[in-house]
């Protein structure tokens, strides 16, 4: 939900649990949906014109989560719905491909024929449609009426993502009618509600919880799984202040939720990796365990029990996550492996090679966690089986400046990713970070290896979603950066490139997925070009600003050629004015 309906209208004491509904679920049928044109109609008329059904068990339902791009009407002048119905045309047909995104790669995910059928007859969940509007309520109707049943309708979205199969975040970059604030995949991100919702279907019970983001009408791919663990509902923006408190109410009852369920239904590791993260996911401040509630919390015979724990969330990793020091103290002293490698923990963001050290750098544990860990002869030198270590997946300065105390690498580019520790700041840390490091002699122009392309390049292909980006990209240019340093992948990489090129050119560039374009792409990419592939303005703006060229790739695309593709016409004007 954006802008719209209050969360204030609902009383936080009536909160009742995840699964239960005090409102129908209205849903429209897809192939309704995609012969709608211009401004979307409200529930009042949809319903008038019986193209609204309730709910039923059986039915397949995209649940969409967006922003209102105005005070009043979600949608005012019909853009958000015109780039949904393509993007769902596109998923139907299959001329838009649907895979994960670069950083989750090897899971290997993607939409399937069966899903693209079940998108063709299913039904659709959009707030404007579903819910009684006050803003847009016709003459005759009883104001107080629709306000309760608005209210009810509210309350019920937990239980509408619950049994929604398929969930839609609708992101593309458009701009708010009244507040003229660019609205895009890191507003979205931002906002409390969008986290509510997209909370509650990650953990739900189903079997598939995973998200598919719509950034244009010819790019969506799957959410890379780490990221709702970074945006906590409690953290996030309220047009309404008061909705806070109602809000971050409904984010406890899903995880509580959750926790419960897996308590009696296993897996016995996800139940602990949620309850040692339940602290941090609920903005709360952390617990420490003694002996007796480690043994009761996450199911241990005996502190032994505890130490030879071998599964893919171990006692060990859970006090990690935790931040429990003490206890991870305790569980090393009595022999627990401290360089363990992880498994089985892809789709929760880790992946499989990563040691409880790296671990500990991904879920932003303090600095004494690291310290401690270190202390205790966690391998500060490992990396993982594609080249990464620890200063790769720094996350804050005070991270950072354990490592340097601990003479990490923070300079080789390991293969075969061959990617740099700065590229990696630049993807997932702050602009502090990122300064430090450079302080710290990082060469923001390393020799290109492996994967081939530079911290400015990274910022833009893999830091979708992030609200600093562009000041990362300014710290990294300030730092003498080369805004138009050529990406040059090599060996199985540049092999990965050439084949995407040859495949892009069979099939269409513009229909192939986002990590073919980019793979295609790649040999001889500028920063510039990358920001324009993903269409990033705010990025391309602070590369022209530092003197990035209109430079082409290897394939002869300009930037504004790369923008046109994915359908970020919203670079076009810049672009091409910067193209004469």
């Amino acid at each position: 939900m954006g802008n719209g309906l209050c969360a204030s209208q609902v009383d936080v004491v009536d909160w009742q649990p995840v699964h239960d509904s005090f409102f129908p679920m209205y849903v429209v049928k897809v192939s309704d949906f995609l012969d709608m044109d211009g401004v979307p109609e409200p529930h009042s008329v949809l319903l008038s014109k019986g193209l609204l059904h309730q709910w039923h068990p059986g039915m397949f339902v995209l649940f969409v989560s967006h922003q209102w791009l105005g005070a009043t009407h979600p949608d005012p002048q019909g853009q958000q719905v015109a780039i949904l119905r393509h993007a769902l045309h596109g998923m139907i047909s299959g001329s838009l491909q649907v895979e994960e995104d670069l950083i989750s790669m090897p899971m290997g995910k993607v939409l399937t024929p069966q899903h693209r059928k079940q998108i063709a007859s299913g039904y659709l969940f959009l707030d404007w449609f579903a819910i009684p509007q006050i803003t847009a309520r016709q003459a005759g109707i009883n104001e107080q009426t629709t306000k309760t049943d608005a209210a009810l309708a509210v309350k019920s979205i937990p239980s509408y993502v619950e049994v929604s199969n398929l969930f839609v975040a609708l992101v593309p970059e458009l701009i708010h009618k009244d507040t003229k604030i660019l609205c895009n995949y890191t507003s979205w991100l931002s906002r409390g509600w969008c986290r509510a919702e997209w909370w509650c279907h990650l953990l739900s019970n189903k079997p598939d919880t995973s998200v598919i983001v719509v950034y244009s009408p010819r790019e969506a791919e799957f959410m890379f799984p780490l990221n709702w663990q970074q945006h906590i509902v409690a953290e996030g923006n309220f047009t309404v202040e008061s909705d806070r408190e109602t809000v971050v109410k409904l984010g406890e009852v899903a995880l509580d939720s959750k926790i419960n369920h897996l308590s009696n239904a296993g897996p016995m590791s996800l139940y602990r990796y949620y309850l040692a993260h339940r602290p941090k996911l609920l903005g709360q401040q952390k617990q420490t365990f003694d002996v007796d509630d480690l043994l009761q919390l996450f199911r241990y015979e005996s502190l032994q029990d505890a130490v030879n724990d071998d599964s893919n969330v171990n006692a060990l990793l859970c006090a990690i996550f935790a931040g429990d020091v003490g206890m991870v103290k305790l569980l090393v002293e009595n022999k627990a492996d401290v360089n363990r490698r992880l498994s089985g923990l892809n789709s929760l963001g880790y992946s499989d090679s990563q040691t409880l050290l790296m671990a500990a750098i991904k879920s932003r544990q303090e600095p004494e966690m690291l310290r401690a860990l270190i202390e205790l002869r966690a391998d500060v030198h490992a990396i993982t089986r594609v080249g990464l270590g620890c200063s790769y997946l720094v996350r804050t300065p005070g991270q950072l400046e354990v490592l340097i105390e601990a003479s990490a690498d923070l300079h080789t580019s390991n293969l075969p990713m061959g990617l740099s520790p700065l590229c990696g700041a630049a993807v997932w840390s702050c602009p502090q970070t990122v300064a430090a490091m450079l302080r710290a002699r990082c060469d923001p122009n390393p020799h290109p290896t492996g994967a081939g392309y530079f911290p400015l390049h990274a910022v833009a292909l893999l830091s979708r979603g992030r609200a600093c980006a562009a000041d990362v990209a300014r710290v990294l240019l300030e730092g003498r950066a080369d805004p138009n340093g050529k990406a040059m992948p090599e060996n199985k990489f540049l092999f990965a490139a050439r084949l995407a090129g040859v495949y892009s050119k069979i099939c269409g560039f513009a229909s192939c997925s986002i990590a073919t374009k980019t793979l295609a792409s790649l040999p001889g990419l500028t920063p510039l070009g990358a920001a324009a592939l993903v269409g990033d303005e705010a990025l391309s703006k602070v590369y022209l600003e530092y003197g990035a060229d209109n430079v082409a790739n290897e394939r002869g695309d300009l930037p504004e050629d790369l923008a046109f593709a994915n359908a970020h016409e919203h670079l076009l004007p810049m672009l091409s004015t910067f193209a004469v």
